[in-house]
């Protein structure tokens, strides 16, 4: 990476661009110029931005500890600026490291914390993502009715704020909050709704990550040959964005068709000696 000299500014928007390509080292690299950038400068502002931006990073890196340390460090400053948005945005981010950890009640305090302050500044797109988040939280430490009712606050916003993949997020997170307490008929339908407004919008990776869970529902209920059809446009999906799950998919696709085909031997079997 070629590294044009400049301003905060300059060098964040660098980062900013790389970090949007998956560029993560090149873009901590523009980041961490910005920093020092900004300690000279002592522009408080600047810093929370620049700041931010390296939380940021390392947290899709996998370095909490270091994430944790840049957005406590964003916290303070914007405690000192007055920031009420600012301040709900880095508790979220704070509490999304928890939830990554595995910590759901650190999460929920974190996230609980923020929605406090950002219902108060209005901002429901915001208050949508976060109401999304403490949902995760009440299904991963089982309390599901209390995950469903997060989850319906975060689709009324989504829809009253005309966000079609925020509708449709929240949708697939009731399907399969439904498919953790085996209620396979909502979440089929859920998740059939998540897959329409995907469909509509023309939204590849979030019709991808419907269908990923109906093909469960379908699993577990024996419906074998329909998710056997959800799971190849699944494989096909992970192989045109190369996206994480591309192996595991493949390897649970094959899997499947194993069972299918020893399924059809029985029955051939049985045929035949009827």
């Amino acid at each position: 990476m070629t590294l044009r000299s400049g301003s905060s500014e300059e060098l964040n928007r660098q980062g900013n661009e790389l970090f949007s390509r998956g560029c993560y080292t090149d873009a901590y690299v523009c980041y961490v110029k910005a920093l020092e950038c900004d300690r000279l400068s002592g522009d408080r502002r600047a810093l929370v931005a620049t700041l931010g931006n390296l939380g940021n990073i390392c947290a899709v890196s996998g370095r909490r500890d270091a994430a944790q340390a840049y957005y406590q460090e964003v916290l303070e400053l914007q405690k000192i600026l007055g920031d009420e948005r600012g301040i709900g945005t880095t508790l979220a981010n704070l509490g999304n490291l928890r939830a990554d950890a595995g910590e759901w009640d650190r999460a929920r305090a974190y996230y609980l914390e923020a929605r406090d302050l950002i219902t108060r500044t209005g901002d429901e797109a915001a208050e949508a993502v976060l109401y999304s988040d403490l949902g995760l939280v009440a299904r991963e430490t089982g309390l599901f009715d209390e995950a469903i009712r997060c989850y319906e606050r975060s689709l009324e916003l989504m829809r009253r704020l005309g966000n079609q993949g925020g509708m449709a997020d929240a949708w697939r997170m009731i399907g399969r909050t439904f498919l953790v307490q085996q209620r396979y008929d909502d979440a089929i339908a859920c998740c059939q709704t998540s897959q329409s407004i995907a469909e509509r919008s023309r939204d590849e990776l979030r019709l991808g990550g419907a269908r990923y869970v109906l093909v469960q529902c379908y699993e577990e209920t024996g419906r074998l040959r329909d998710a056997e059809a959800l799971l190849e446009l699944v494989v096909l999906m992970d192989r045109k964005y190369q996206l994480p799950k591309l192996e595991e998919n493949m390897r649970r696709l094959s899997a499947l068709r194993a069972r299918l085909a020893e399924q059809d031997r029985r029955r051939l079997h049985q045929g035949t000696h009827a």
